[in-house]
C-alpha cells in the first residue's frame, strides 16, 4: 500500500468482531465485508466516494450491513455468484442460531476469477478461494494497493476458516491455501476477516496448513 496516497480504515462490527475494511485511494473508497452497522460505517465515510461494497463471502457476519451501507451511499454491491443466495439470508437465523442486521440485496456485480475492482489509483484482483464457502474470494491489491490482500475467512494467523458449515469443504480450502501460498507474494499483508492481520511470509513459516 502506498501510504502517501492511500488509507486503510478498519471497523470492527457484529458480535463475532468481524473486520469491515474501507480502502481509500484518491478520494474513492472500496468497502469490504460490512457485516453489520452499515449505517454507522457510512457515517464514517462522508469524506470519500464509496465506489463499491464487496464481500469476500456470503456469511451473515460479513454481509449483514450491506443493505444499509448501499442505501446510504448508493454504491454497488459485489460478491461471487456462488455466495449471493447465502448473503440474501443474512438477516435470517443461520444454522448456528445467529442472524445479522439485514439480508444482503441482490448483487449489482458478480465477481469471478481475474475480475478487477478499481478504486482511485488502486486495483484489487479477484482470486477464487472456495472452501470456507463455495464463493469465497481473496482481493489481491495492485497499483497503489500493491502488497495488500483481503483474505476474508479463508486464512487466519496459523489457521484457516472453518469448513464444518453448509458449503464448507476441507480439501477445497486446503487447495485454496496452497494456491495462495504459490501466487501471493511473501511480503503481502493479509487482512483477515476477524482478528489481527498477518503476512504471507509469516504464514509460510508458521501456518501448518500452508506447509
Amino acid at each position: 500500500m502506498d501510504e502517501k496516497r492511500d488509507e486503510l480504515r478498519r471497523y470492527v462490527v457484529t458480535p463475532l468482531a468481524t473486520n469491515c475494511y474501507a480502502y481509500v485511494s484518491a478520494g474513492e473508497c472500496l468497502v469490504i465485508d460490512p457485516g453489520g452497522s452499515g449505517e454507522q460505517v457510512a457515517g464514517h465515510l462522508g469524506d470519500v466516494c464509496v465506489v463499491c461494497v464487496a464481500a469476500t463471502h456470503g456469511h451473515g457476519d460479513h454481509v449483514g450491513g450491506v443493505a444499509a451501507l448501499v442505501s446510504a451511499t448508493g454504491a454497488p454491491f459485489a460478491i461471487h455468484a456462488a455466495d449471493a443466495a447465502l448473503a440474501a439470508r443474512a438477516g435470517q437465523m443461520s444454522e448456528v442460531g445467529r442472524s445479522y442486521d439485514d439480508d444482503a440485496p441482490a448483487p449489482d456485480r458478480t465477481l469471478s476469477e481475474g475480475d478487477v475492482i478499481a478504486v482511485g489509483t488502486a486495483t484489487f484482483t479477484v482470486m477464487e478461494t472456495p472452501g470456507h464457502t463455495p464463493g469465497g474470494i481473496v482481493l489481491v491489491g495492485g497499483g497503489s494497493a500493491e502488497g495488500v490482500a483481503f483474505v476474508g475467512d479463508t486464512l487466519f494467523p496459523g489457521s484457516h476458516g472453518r469448513t464444518d458449515l453448509s458449503g464448507g469443504d476441507e480439501p477445497t480450502i486446503m487447495a485454496s491455501l496452497a494456491r495462495m501460498a504459490d501466487e501471493i507474494a511473501p511480503e503481502t499483508a493479509l487482512l483477515c476477516g476477524h482478528g489481527p492481520a498477518t503476512t504471507m511470509a509469516r504464514e509460510l513459516t508458521q501456518n501448518p496448513f500452508l506447509r
